[in-house]
């Protein structure tokens, strides 16, 4: 069975990807996945990314194919691209076989929402976005599940852009720092390998979703920024994958799942940073959603 990114959209919708990756998250950390870190290939004559995440949980096993390159923007093409397969744990049969484009974008800001419901206080109402792209769009429509929020900022380095994103989704476009000082909660959604969030601006109790950046050199916010409650997806993963991480020295304080199961206690106060990365176990409880919508 293939089924195509438009297949997908019709099958997939937050209100059931949401739980399904409460529980994938909390089974990860729980130690009932079976799954490696993601391999990654560099396509240096293309300034691409080539990478293979497979993962094992209960009754499914599959594998996300993902590329990533960043120059596809200029092109006026998708920077990602993904295939994702899926089999059966107990035969090996293979059950389905999916474009991963849209679930990779859904699946990413849907655990935004889960860790800004986590970490956010409980009356956060304005949002910073720092990117304007196809994250920046998925995140706020993710996050408005968990939060209601009646001030939205929006920043991109192409004023135009921000502008675009700001008429289109009800927000206001103006400068990064403008954008996040008093934001209750604040996503960064860029393509920068350089810090683009000043912990500075921050709030003392401020929650980040920070999105981007993901390779060990790869930084989207800086030293002061990271000096939070610092929660991931995977320690392994963020310990060889993520440059905010590796380069500010911030100790990981919990996994997401932990804090779902309760073997982590949620941060009683002060700032909190999530640092995404995304793990394969979340594509295939989503593709699992989509192939059992399908039939």
């Amino acid at each position: 069975m293939y089924i195509s990114e438009e297949q997908v959209r019709s099958r997939l919708r937050y209100s059931e990807l949401i739980p399904a990756l409460r529980r994938a998250l909390a089974d990860f950390s729980a130690g009932r996945v079976d799954q490696p870190v993601r391999n990654v290939l560099s396509i240096a004559a293309h300034q691409g990314f080539y990478a293979l995440m497979p993962a094992v949980c209960g009754e499914i096993m599959g594998a996300k194919l993902v590329t990533f390159f960043p120059g596809n923007a200029a092109l006026g093409l998708d920077t990602h691209h993904a295939v994702i397969l899926l089999f059966k744990t107990s035969t090996g049969e293979p059950l389905a076989v999916m474009d991963g484009r849209l679930i990779t974008e859904m699946r990413t800001a849907a655990v935004s929402a889960i860790a800004t419901d986590l970490l956010a206080k409980p009356g956060a109402r304005s949002l910073a976005i720092l990117g304007s792209g196809v994250q920046a769009g998925s995140h706020l429509e993710a996050l408005r599940t968990v939060r209601e929020f009646d001030d939205v900022r929006v920043w991109s380095r192409t004023a135009e852009h921000a502008e675009r994103f700001a008429a289109a989704h009800g927000a206001r476009a103006m400068t990064a720092e403008q954008a996040v000082r008093g934001a209750d909660v604040v996503v960064t959604v860029t393509s920068s390998r350089t810090p683009v969030l000043r912990g500075e601006w921050l709030g003392e109790a401020a929650h980040v979703n920070a999105i981007g950046a993901v390779g060990p050199t790869f930084r989207e916010l800086d030293d002061e920024a990271m000096r939070a409650t610092l929660v991931v997806e995977s320690r392994a993963a963020a310990e060889r994958e993520s440059g905010d991480v590796i380069l500010s020295g911030t100790p990981v304080y919990a996994e997401i799942g932990e804090l779902i199961e309760g073997t982590k206690a949620a941060p009683a106060g002060g700032r909190t940073v999530y640092k995404s990365l995304g793990i394969a176990v979340e594509d295939l409880a989503a593709a699992r959603i989509v192939q059992e919508a399908a039939g």
